[in-house]
């Protein structure tokens, strides 16, 4: 019996944490807002939600992009975009 209590303890005291402790931040969606929301389409400018568009990965960055057609713009000339957006 004392090894149940014990487990029941322990698990109360887990989710306990979980749900108000540190963890809580990444299980509930109140994790830091340093993490970007939206990003610059490289091509045309635009403000790309994270969740909408299209993304690349070039040279160990993520790229976002509004359409298809910028994204193919990206990828037959993409020092071109990469130069541009960091002026």
């Amino acid at each position: 019996m004392a090894d149940w209590t014990s487990f029941i303890i322990f698990a109360l005291l887990f989710y306990f944490m979980m749900r108000h402790g540190c963890g809580s931040h990444k299980v509930n969606g109140r994790h830091s807002k340093k993490e970007d929301t939206k990003h610059l389409d490289p091509v045309c400018g635009k403000v790309v939600d994270i969740k909408k568009g299209y993304g690349k990965m070039h040279a160990g960055i993520l790229y976002r992009f509004c359409s298809r057609k910028c994204l193919d713009q990206f990828e037959i000339e993409p020092n071109k975009y990469i130069n541009q957006s960091m002026q």
